[in-house]
């Protein structure tokens, strides 16, 4: 990676809420300013970084973290800290789990960053006003500031279902398919739902 170092380390909230250290490929440039939330095409990822991404190369680090007992192979994504640790009620189950390289939201939404590309696209497919919002306070909005809100208010609720839903419904053979698949790239019926 031009510029820096090959490594991008990160403090993440894991098991119980508590900031570990998380480990990954660098994907963007070193010096830039910018959300949490990146989308396929953003400025800040290199084109190697594009590539590491798709084939989720750039996770390959976190097996150190699995290997010192920060991460598991399954469970939900370690999330920087304003996320995980502002859940609540039911939903800070999520915190009683290891966090994972993979698990069901990860399979779900593992092209995340090219999924939010569209986000203007996809919120205007929603009823708005349930999430609160018109379509005149949305045009307003930045492709970025729309992809934060769709990833807000759409994707991480579904990812806190998805993994309260592993939580509750936990299975070894389950798990040992979402490896299986993440590795061959390949879909899986889960809660009820093709992922």
């Amino acid at each position: 990676m031009p510029g820096g170092p090959a490594f991008f380390v990160q403090k993440r909230v894991g098991l119980n809420g508590k900031l570990f250290k998380c480990h990954k490929f660098r994907t963007m440039t070193v010096k830039h300013n910018g959300s949490s939330v990146s989308v396929a095409g953003d400025s800040r990822i290199t084109p190697f970084g594009a590539k590491l991404r798709h084939y989720k190369l750039d996770e390959l680090p976190g097996l150190w973290d699995v290997l010192i007992g920060n991460m598991s192979f399954v469970g939900p994504r370690p999330d920087v800290p304003g996320y995980a640790d502002t859940l609540q009620g039911d939903d800070r189950d999520v915190l009683k789990l290891r966090p994972g390289i993979t698990g069901p939201a990860t399979l779900k939404y593992r092209l995340e960053d090219e999924y939010l590309a569209n986000a203007r696209t996809l919120a205007y497919g929603l009823q708005l006003t349930a999430y609160g919002i018109t379509k005149e306070e949305l045009e307003k909005m930045s492709d970025q500031e729309v992809a934060v809100w769709y990833n807000d208010n759409v994707i991480y609720p579904d990812k806190v279902r998805l993994n309260c839903y592993y939580y509750r419904h936990y299975s070894f053979i389950k798990d040992i398919q979402m490896i299986i698949c993440t590795v061959l790239g390949k879909k899986m019926e889960y809660a009820g739902e093709i992922i």
